[in-house]
């Protein structure tokens, strides 16, 4: 099954669940110690972002899912992950292993940055007591290690690339500045708001100081890496009023409440039959005869979690950051716009996350190059209606695309 084009990149200090949560959310087994630079090399894997099918919308008894799952009416979309070596003070200037953990995300699209909220981990990832270090100074120490490698990448040559730009060797800023960056898997779209927001887009750049650049270096950062934190260890009790911290010292940006421990647990239960769990759900079901041991530790996550949270928050940061903070959505294309079907017959099997504005036009060039090339029109499934290349699709759309190279197909 082929994940879509988006990649998550899991960040975030040494010892504080990483690999945990990589591992709930991808079902792969990675080492997971008690102690710092346990991942060394990047762990890579698909996870999956949860959608209601709309064959449940529809009153349709099932369908035949091909690119992604469907389980009791839930659609599971994989998309691609990568879980790197932790991050200490100074891993900028290559402390630790931070310039190889940093290099594994340049073309990462959103940032999963874990953090202990339990406060049990000190700035270099070693145990403490539980509330002894604060996760709203990680997130900020965090950050600043992101965005000051970024910064060392953008300044290293910029004054040739300033004056370059500056005395005509480039008319289009934006288009010239996302080029020298595209090793940062940033885009054009990227540079011309981070220029907007910070004004600096009519200043020459060849008169930006350092403070300029690092502004607009900061909200690139915003912009082309945005975070989700992800505030791991919520389980334990001091993690409560930091969650709240959190959400009060970053408004803006998502802080999901997450224990991975209790996800791996519930997945790994599930695996072996022990128990009735979807990832995502704020509740599971014990069946069979598990060993006392695990049923006591299931009753603490239900008390101490799922009650507490609504969830383990795994499968919630990972729809935060697909379909929230990337602004995606989901369309299901097929052939027959009244079977809902593909040329196999089956029905609705593919589902497809794109950005949010994206035209029918853009789908067709999704699906194909050739079907966007010859677009004709497309039929909206739902309303029967047909629509132009202009038309922008709608979350949940089932969409069949008319073009003539599928004609002489």
């Amino acid at each position: 099954m082929e994940a879509s084009n988006i990649l998550l990149g899991v960040v975030g200090k040494t010892n504080v669940g990483k690999s945990t949560f990589f591992s709930a959310a991808t079902e792969i087994d990675v080492p997971i110690e008690n102690r710092p630079f346990v991942t060394i090399d990047p762990n890579v894997g698909v996870t999956y972002v949860r959608r209601m099918c709309p064959h449940v919308e529809l009153g349709l008894p099932s369908c035949n899912a091909s690119n992604s799952i469907c389980r009791l009416g839930w659609r599971f979309i994989p998309v691609k992950i990568v879980d790197v070596a932790g991050l200490v003070p100074g891993a900028h200037e290559g402390r630790g292993l931070g310039n190889k953990f940093l290099d594994h995300v340049r073309r990462a699209d959103a940032l999963l940055l874990v953090v202990d909220a339990s406060g049990s981990t000190d700035e270099e990832g070693r145990p403490v007591k539980p509330g002894s270090y604060d996760p709203v100074e990680e997130v900020k120490q965090m950050v600043f290690e992101i965005e000051e490698w970024m910064f060392n990448i953008i300044a290293r040559d910029w004054d040739k690339l300033a004056r370059f730009i500056d005395t005509g060797g480039a008319l289009d800023v934006p288009g010239a500045l996302a080029q020298r960056l595209s090793g940062l898997g940033i885009l054009k779209n990227h540079v011309v708001k981070a220029l907007e927001t910070t004004g600096l887009e009519s200043k020459r750049l060849t008169s930006w100081d350092r403070g300029d650049l690092r502004v607009f270096v900061s909200e690139l950062r915003r912009v082309a890496k945005p975070i989700v934190i992800v505030a791991n260890k919520a389980d334990v009790p001091v993690a409560e009023d930091n969650v709240r911290r959190l959400r009060e010292e970053f408004k803006g940006v998502p802080v999901i409440p997450t224990s991975s421990l209790a996800e791996l647990m519930l997945r790994r239960a599930s695996a072996k039959n022990m128990v009735e769990y979807m990832p995502g759900d704020g509740d599971f079901k014990v069946v069979g005869s598990p060993p006392r041991d695990l049923v006591r530790a299931l009753e603490r996550i239900r008390d101490l979690v799922l009650r507490k949270w609504g969830s383990t928050g795994v499968q919630e940061a990972l729809n935060e950051a697909v379909f929230k903070t990337l602004d995606n959505i989901v369309v299901y294309p097929v052939e027959d716009h009244v079977k809902l079907t593909d040329k196999q017959g089956r029905v609705l099997p593919d589902a497809l996350i794109i950005p949010r504005g994206s035209t029918a036009r853009d789908l067709a060039y999704r699906i194909h190059t050739d079907l966007g090339e010859t677009f004709l029109y497309a039929i909206n499934a739902k309303t029967k209606q047909r629509v132009g290349e202009s038309y922008r699709v709608n979350d949940g759309d089932i969409i069949k695309i008319v073009a003539a190279a599928a004609r002489k197909a």
